[in-house]
């Protein structure tokens, strides 16, 4: 999910006219923490491939490379001053600093599944890496999750919608792949926030005793 700024008409465009550049660049931002629809310009690529238009190792090629390298400015982003911006933000949404600390020890936990994972659920894709340079994941664990994860999401993004495209519309493609990533969204919520909820109830419980 990112903010649509563009419509899945303008989205084809792009990619038509720049083609791969679209494909690497767009996902690239996108991984560097910009909301912007990375993911479904890396559909419209392999929906173009399978007609013919586009290459699809070479959308598969960009799509990679893309992922991979601005997953790792999104790192080195979040590594850098993210800590200071996430409690400066949170000071201004009223979220207490223990809360925050609460939930960059449970992503620090699970930080090698979230960066795998990550780029298979929605808005987890555009945080995974700054989240990761937050919770001062080790750089080479990172950098072997991160092009692990980047290459399975790529294959399987690119690979579906080079094959449906023969049988469903483009639309219908990134409706269905859209409502996979909320869904495992709903799943990375309960599992990442529930246990920083529940411990910070606890702690709340304590103190009061």
């Amino acid at each position: 999910m990112s903010i649509e700024l563009l419509s899945l008409e303008n989205v084809q465009e792009i990619a038509r006219q720049y083609g791969y550049w679209a494909v690497f660049v767009g996902i690239a931002l996108e991984n560097t923490g910009i909301p912007l629809p990375g993911e479904t310009i890396t559909i419209v690529g392999g929906f173009l491939a399978g007609s013919g238009e586009l290459n699809y190792w070479l959308v598969l090629g960009s799509a990679i490379a893309g992922a991979v390298l601005g997953d790792n400015f999104g790192y080195w982003i979040g590594k850098v001053g993210g800590w200071s911006f996430l409690v400066r933000a949170g000071r201004v949404f009223r979220i207490q600093e223990r809360q925050i600390e609460l939930a960059r020890e449970q992503f620090s936990k699970n930080a090698a599944k979230a960066v795998f994972f990550g780029r298979f659920v929605t808005l987890l894709r555009i945080f995974a890496g700054p989240m990761a340079g937050i919770a001062q994941m080790p750089y080479r664990q990172f950098l072997l999750c991160n092009f692990g994860g980047a290459t399975v999401w790529a294959t399987t993004i690119v690979t579906l919608s080079y094959f449906l495209g023969n049988l469903v519309s483009l639309q219908q493609i990134v409706n269905w792949i859209a409502r996979a990533g909320v869904v495992a969204l709903i799943l990375a919520i309960a599992f990442f926030l529930a246990p920083t909820i529940w411990k910070y109830g606890q702690e709340k419980l304590l103190a009061k005793d």
